[in-house]
């Protein structure tokens, strides 16, 4: 909706317009969403509590761990904010993402490596999310990179990492 309004009224608009489609975005002060968190926090959560991280059993052609999304981490997300406050002359709506689509077990294997401790547990795919479940995401980036934003993203294993030492500071 807010696109559409964008797109009809941007030729008659005078000041930066932004819109960002955020992608999957994780990182410190999430756990206020509780079980909407988070792939990374709720496995930091299990293996706090002595379990092991829990993961979908593969489902819609995609193997145990193996669905993947765009995740990006919120500092990220902030430098790409930051970027088009210092450069007010680019407006529109834009993908926030990384571009990279990578599978929920990597998210998994950077909180155990941080722990050092536990092993992916498979657990059934819910019956009321099959078909219906969001396997694969991934942000086509070329709109950011074409107005020149060109940092690089963290990958899911150095966001994670950065994320469990917050999330376990002692």
């Amino acid at each position: 909706l807010f696109d559409q309004y964008v797109r009809r009224w941007m030729p008659e608009i005078n000041s930066q317009v932004v819109g960002l489609k955020y992608f999957n975005v994780y990182g410190p002060r999430e756990q206020h969403k509780g079980s909407m968190a988070s792939v990374a926090f709720h496995p930091n959560t299990q293996v706090k509590k002595g379990e092991n991280p829990k993961l979908f059993e593969g489902c819609d052609g995609f193997p145990n761990g193996g669905q993947m999304r765009d995740f990006i981490y919120v500092d990220d997300v902030c430098k790409v904010n930051l970027w088009f406050w210092q450069n007010p002359q680019h407006s529109g709506i834009f993908n926030c993402g990384t571009g990279r689509a990578e599978p929920f077990q990597n998210v998994a294997e950077a909180v155990i490596k941080h722990h050092q401790k536990g092993a992916v547990e498979y657990i059934p795919f819910p019956d009321h999310l099959k078909g219906r479940y969001q396997s694969f995401t991934q942000a086509d980036m070329t709109k950011l990179r074409g107005v020149g934003y060109d940092a690089e993203f963290k990958t899911v294993a150095e966001g994670v990492a950065d994320y469990m030492a917050w999330l376990n500071r002692a």
